[in-house]
C-alpha cells in the first residue's frame, strides 16, 4: 500500500468522498485499525440498516472512544440523521466514505450542519508513489492505485470502466439507457482537456441538449469528471464562456476514448499529459490544503493558457508541452497572460531536460516538476 498524503481533523467527523478505486477504504482500515467499519456494500449488514436506520447505535458498543467508520454512506442517505444524534449525544467521532454525493443532495438528508468537514480521496500522486513513479507508465495508464500494482494495467482499466457503468449507472438508477449513456461517455471522451460544448455533443450521441447536460451532471456527482473553469478576473481582454471537461484521470479517459486509423496519437497523448498534470494539482491542492481555485485562461482570439491557480498564495499560470524544443508562438499565450498579470508567476512544463529561465518564463522538465509540485506551489 502507498502511503497517502490526506490532511483529516483528528478530532472531528468527516466525509471522504472519491471515486471508487482510487482507495478509500484500504485507506480507512490501515489509518484507523482500532475503529469500527460499517460497509455498506456487505449484504447482512445494508439489508440490516436499510428499514431501521436506528439500529446504526446497536453496532457500537458503550463506552466506545474510537473512530466508526461507515464505508458508502450514500447506499442509505438516512443513516445520517442516526451520526447526527451519536455525535451529539455520544461524541462518536464518524468517517462516511463515499463514492457519490449525488444521492445524498438528491434526497435532501441531513448532511450534519457543519459538525462533519469533507475531504476528497483522489488518485495517487508523483509523491506518493515515490521511487515507483514512471512519467510514461502513468501516462499511458493513469494513477489509480492498481494500475501500479496489477499485472496487466489495461485490463483492470477495462473492467473497472464497465463496473462503473453497470454498477455506479445501471444499479442506483440513474439513466434508464444505459447504451446511450455509454455512448454519451466515449463522445464526451473527445472533450477531454478541450472547450465543452455540450449542444455539439448532444447532437453527436443522439439526445437532446438537456438530456446531455443531465448526463455531464451525473459524471460529475460520481466524481468522474470536473469542468475547469475560464479565468476572468479583471480581465482586459475579450474571454471565451466555455469550460473545459476533464475525466478524473488519464487512464480513465485513454479506456474510454475510441481509438482507430481516423485519431492521430499525438491528440490522445496531449490531452492525457494535460490530465496528468490536472489530477495531480487538484490532489496536491486539496491534500495540503494550499487553498487554491483551479482556472483555465483564454481569450476570444484563441490565445490559451492550460491552467490557472488562484488563491492568497498567490498567482501561477501553467502551460503543458510534451516536446522538448519550444518554440517562441507556444509561449505566446503565458506571455499575453503575464502580460495582463504582472504579478503572475508562468511556468512551462515540458518534455526537455533542463531547468531554465526565459524571458521571465520558468522552464521545468515534466518530472521534475510532478516530483517537486508541492514546492512549486508553495512558492
Amino acid at each position: 500500500m502507498y502511503a497517502r498524503t490526506l490532511n483529516y481533523p483528528a478530532d472531528k467527523s468527516f466525509f471522504l468522498f472519491g471515486p471508487r478505486g482510487t482507495g478509500k477504504t484500504t485507506w480507512v482500515k490501515n489509518s484507523f485499525p482500532g475503529g469500527i467499519l460499517i460497509d455498506l456494500l456487505d449484504s447482512a449488514i445494508y439489508n440490516s440498516l436499510l428499514p431501521a436506520p436506528q439500529r446504526l447505535e446497536n453496532f457500537i458498543p458503550p463506552g466506545f472512544d474510537n473512530w466508526v467508520i461507515i464505508d458508502e454512506i450514500q447506499r442509505i442517505p438516512e443513516l445520517l440523521n442516526e451520526v447526527h444524534r451519536l455525535i451529539e449525544n455520544r461524541h462518536i467521532r464518524f468517517v462516511l466514505t463515499g463514492s457519490s454525493a449525488r444521492k445524498l443532495r438528491k434526497k435532501g438528508v441531513n448532511l450534519l450542519a457543519g459538525r462533519a468537514v469533507t475531504r476528497s480521496m483522489h488518485p495517487l500522486t508523483t509523491g506518493e508513489l515515490g521511487d515507483d513513479f514512471s512519467l510514461d507508465h502513468s501516462l499511458r495508464y493513469g494513477l489509480l492505485p492498481s494500475v501500479y500494482i496489477e499485472s496487466d494495467p489495461g485490463d483492470y482499466l477495462g473492467s473497472y470502466v464497465h463496473t462503473y457503468l453497470r454498477e455506479e449507472i445501471q444499479q442506483e438508477g440513474l439513466t434508464r439507457n444505459l447504451q446511450t449513456f455509454a455512448r454519451f461517455l466515449e463522445t464526451a471522451s473527445f472533450s477531454q482537456g478541450a472547450l465543452l460544448n455540450i449542444a455539439e455533443i448532444a447532437r453527436e450521441c443522439g439526445v437532446n441538449r438537456k438530456m446531455a447536460e443531465e448526463y455531464f451532471r451525473i459524471l460529475e456527482d460520481l466524481l468522474l469528471a470536473s469542468r475547469l473553469p475560464v479565468f476572468t478576473r479583471r480581465a482586459g481582454r475579450r474571454m471565451t464562456v466555455h469550460p473545459k471537461f476533464y475525466l478524473f484521470d488519464a487512464g480513465v479517459f485513454r479506456t474510454i476514448r475510441p481509438k482507430g486509423p481516423l485519431d492521430r496519437p499525438e491528440e490522445i497523448d496531449g490531452a492525457a499529459l494535460e490530465t496528468l498534470i490536472f489530477q495531480e494539482l487538484r490532489a496536491i491542492n486539496e491534500n495540503y490544503r494550499m487553498g487554491y481555485e483551479l482556472y483555465y485562461w483564454r481569450t476570444s482570439n484563441g490565445q490559451e493558457v492550460d491552467f490557472v491557480l488562484y488563491g492568497e498564495q498567490g498567482l501561477i499560470a501553467i502551460e503543458v508541452k510534451r516536446t522538448s524544443t519550444i518554440r517562441p508562438r507556444e509561449m505566446s499565450g503565458l506571455k499575453a497572460f503575464v502580460k495582463d498579470y504582472p504579478m503572475a508567476k508562468p511556468l512551462l512544463l515540458y518534455g526537455g531536460p533542463h531547468h531554465l529561465f526565459e524571458k521571465g518564463i520558468e522552464f521545468i522538465p515534466l518530472e521534475k516538476a510532478l516530483k517537486s509540485l508541492p514546492d512549486i506551489l508553495r512558492g
